[in-house]
């Protein structure tokens, strides 16, 4: 296997998070659960939104977009850590390893477009309520979870194009868990002086841009929130955004950490447990603060229940019928 005709290399070979055999044991049942739970909230936020009539609003939209996206990010690098665990050294192609960064760059450009889209649906909802139905029409939110995801593409070929023009001749040891592009520019035998700011360019434009537009949808909320006379109306209003503001101010603070921070201010270790952070914890936390802080999505959970227990129990007495 060859990339950019030059490469040597044909696998790379993960260090994992830790070295340590009892914590690999320890943290290989840890990062199994919060896998199992990530699935299980994403797809069970997909699917009650999809069987709700209540939930069918561009909000929801964007949330049932954003949960299939958080399954693809964590899927993209969780299955290489937990393997990691089991066995000393994982050992991913080349290919595969492009593949990897591929997919993770992808879906997490896209949670980043989309978390912006939910700021302006939030910023359209309430500061211009009479026009919600024409600004946030059936045919925009298909047309900004489509750029969300083209958004995603493009960064994702990006990096994949950057990684294909490195070429890989000494060590194939990589100091992480999964194929994040610092570490590999450390071990590529390529000039990176071009190669390395082209990425921190484009993520760093993203973040820049959809945090511009996250800020300012908020500044205008804000104002129309403090401008409103009843005490109830302000509660409603803002009631609404704080699930979507925990999630930026989480999902965004790690990432900058990453992208924006000076690569010599932090050390191998901490970009490891940030990176943990942003691509296994947050996608499972979102599931939670979607349900628990969303007074819709609690009434929509609860009538869904209350249906599979009348149907169960009509089931369990046509049975002893």
């Amino acid at each position: 296997m060859e990339v950019g005709n030059h490469t040597s290399v044909t696998e790379f070979l993960f260090l994992g998070l830790t070295e340590n055999a009892t914590a690999c044991v320890i943290l290989f049942i840890v990062f199994l659960g919060i896998y199992v739970v990530i699935l299980m909230g994403n797809v069970s936020i997909i699917m009650l939104i999809r069987s709700s009539p209540q939930l069918h609003t561009p909000m929801y939209l964007f949330l049932c977009h954003l949960a299939f996206v958080d399954i693809g990010y964590s899927s993209s690098v969780t299955p290489t850590m937990l393997t990691g665990f089991l066995k000393k050294g994982t050992s991913i192609s080349v290919a595969g390893c492009i593949a990897q960064l591929c997919s993770a760059v992808t879906f997490g450009t896209a949670d980043c477009f989309l978390l912006a889209a939910m700021a302006y649906d939030r910023y359209v909802a309430i500061c211009s309520p009479l026009l919600y139905s024409t600004h946030m029409s059936p045919r925009i939110c298909i047309l900004l979870v489509g750029m969300s995801y083209l958004g995603g593409c493009v960064n994702g070929w990006t990096f994949t194009g950057c990684l294909l023009s490195m070429s890989f001749c000494g060590p194939n040891q990589v100091d992480h868990f999964f194929c994040d592009f610092s570490p590999l520019l450390k071990i590529s035998c390529s000039d990176i002086s071009i190669i390395e700011i082209i990425p921190s360019i484009t993520s760093g434009s993203i973040i820049v841009g959809t945090v511009f537009v996250i800020s300012v949808s908020y500044i205008c909320i804000l104002t129309a929130i403090l401008k409103m006379h009843s005490a109830e109306g302000r509660q409603k209003a803002f009631s609404t955004c704080t699930s979507h503001l925990t999630t930026v101010t989480l999902y965004y603070g790690t990432i900058t950490f990453i992208h924006v921070m000076p690569k010599s201010s932090y050390s191998t270790d901490e970009n490891k447990v940030v990176s943990v952070f942003y691509t296994v914890v947050i996608p499972m936390l979102n599931p939670f603060i979607y349900s628990l802080r969303n007074r819709d999505v609690k009434e929509a959970l609860r009538k869904a229940i209350c249906q599979i227990t009348f149907l169960g129990s009509i089931l369990t007495m046509s049975d002893d019928l």
